[in-house]
């Protein structure tokens, strides 16, 4: 029987206080597929409550405890891999090889990071006669976002698990299934009553609550710098802890001395995966200004390439994006760079061609874009690329930083000295040099208003930690 119209508390899939529903839309076909109960502040304060009770022995539980329940989380997990990819191929219109590899792909790799990182890691250390202990913050409250839904989900529970904390999690509503499916996933490896609870819901009523709840010791938030700012304050009243990855608007510095055609390539694709809706998309192209011709047909032949269609299509190499809320947004962005005199080098506005339903994009490329304009300003958020012509080195450093975001960088270089160089100079929290490959080891999370905290491995795990100082602990 299907648990989408229950909460998750205490242990068992209960029925919501209210009565408000909301239809799950599939973003390839604009049709609903399923419905889900909306939570209330009601819901918030019985999911809080089990948790600050769970709180009172699972927090005292041995790291030999938590790594025998992670392991076994991650034995279950595996087996619900396929409903996880499926469920999120549906909900947020990742083609179906993305959802498999990486989307779901994800969850895997960050909660076996996780194992790897707890085994290692020490909650106490004995300084002369003080001992500095590391102890779980408590209740945490997750908000999580749809356009990398069990990624964001993993990043918060399993450090919070390894850490010794209990936990609230709101999904976003506009893809709630995987998650009501981890769900089912943690019920089914044992987690102890209490220590996770799933409330669906959206923002201002579920979001709001589990932020300003005085129960909830720490809200760890994924999503939106304008949603991230709602969060801090509603937080603030209570001084709990606010961990959030937020917005960016990343720059892809080409360097002259790189090989032009691969770098813009592996740069579009980068930036066109899951249809541009990642918030470390390498969205700004910065190329050398008599490489620009070169830059534009080669961004124009890729794009050209990419398959756009359904996500249960196996040629789909991109699908939609999430919403029709979403596809307005970007079809503005796309409308405001052909108004203020960007270069269209190919996409625009509308569908692409033969799709007259769902909400398809069309890759989008912009030359001769300048930094004051909109789509070099603003997080679109969909597969909207800008190439930014540049007359020399000196300048890219502050034309690269002249953003409120700092999220993540991109250098490409025939030289790793010069690459490093640069990468040094670059406020953001993460640099990628000659498109490396992931890894879930590098801390996660941005500067200025992309965010504060990080995720992943132990810098993940640090974040859910308070640390406490007993003086005199070792003395004679």
């Amino acid at each position: 029987m299907s648990n989408n119209l229950k909460f998750y508390i205490n242990g068992e899939w209960v029925a919501p206080t209210g009565s408000a529903t909301l239809d799950v839309i599939d973003p390839s076909t604009e049709e609903p597929f399923t419905k889900i109960a909306l939570g209330t502040e009601a819901d918030v304060d019985k999911a809080v409550k089990a948790a600050r009770e769970a709180f009172k022995t699972f927090s005292q539980t041995t790291k030999e405890e938590r790594l025998a329940l992670m392991r076994k989380l991650l034995e279950v997990y595996n087996k619900r891999f396929a409903d996880v990819a499926d469920a999120l191929s549906r909900e947020m219109g990742a083609p179906k090889k993305l959802a498999h590899t990486a989307q779901a792909g994800m969850g895997t790799a960050h909660l076996s990071k996780m194992i790897e990182t707890l085994e290692n890691f020490e909650f106490e250390e004995l300084r002369g006669t003080t001992l500095i202990a590391k102890e779980p913050i408590g209740v945490v409250g997750m908000i999580t976002p749809w356009n990398w839904p069990i990624n964001q989900i993993m990043c918060k529970v399993a450090p919070a698990l390894a850490a010794g904390c209990t936990m609230v999690l709101k999904p976003s509503e506009i893809a709630p299934i995987n998650a009501i499916i981890f769900a089912e996933i943690m019920h089914e490896a044992g987690v102890p009553k209490g220590v996770f609870n799933l409330v669906n819901g959206d923002g201002p009523t579920v979001g709001e609550a589990i932020a300003r709840h005085p129960g909830v010791d720490m809200v760890s938030f994924t999503g939106s710098t304008r949603a991230g700012v709602l969060v801090a304050k509603a937080a603030a009243d209570t001084v709990k802890r606010v961990h959030q990855e937020l917005g960016g608007k990343s720059a892809n510095i080409i360097l002259p001395d790189a090989d032009i055609a691969k770098a813009v390539k592996l740069g579009v694709e980068g930036m066109m995966r899951n249809s541009g809706q990642s918030c470390n998309a390498p969205t700004r192209m910065f190329v050398p200004a008599a490489k620009h011709d070169e830059a534009k047909q080669v961004a124009k032949e890729t794009a050209e390439k990419l398959k756009v269609g359904p996500a249960s299509s196996e040629e789909s190499w991109m699908g939609p994006v999430v919403s029709e809320v979403q596809f307005n947004k970007i079809q503005k962005l796309i409308e405001s760079g052909i108004k203020e005199g960007a270069e269209v080098v190919t996409g625009g506005t509308g569908r692409p061609e033969g799709l007259n339903r769902g909400y398809y994009v069309r890759p989008t490329v912009f030359a001769g874009v300048t930094d004051d304009m909109t789509i070099a300003r603003e997080e679109i958020f969909g597969p909207v690329l800008s190439i930014l012509p540049y007359d020399s080195e000196e300048e890219i450093v502050e034309r690269a930083n002249n953003t409120p975001y700092g999220l993540a960088s991109y250098v490409q270089s025939g030289s790793l000295e010069k690459a490093r160089k640069l990468a040094a100079q670059m406020r953001s929290g993460n640099v990628y040099i000659n498109y490396p490959a992931w890894d879930a080891g590098a801390p996660f999370g941005g500067y200025k208003q992309s965010g504060n905290g990080r995720e992943y491995a132990e810098f993940g795990l640090e974040e859910f930690l308070e640390i406490k100082g007993t003086v005199g602990y070792g003395a004679a």
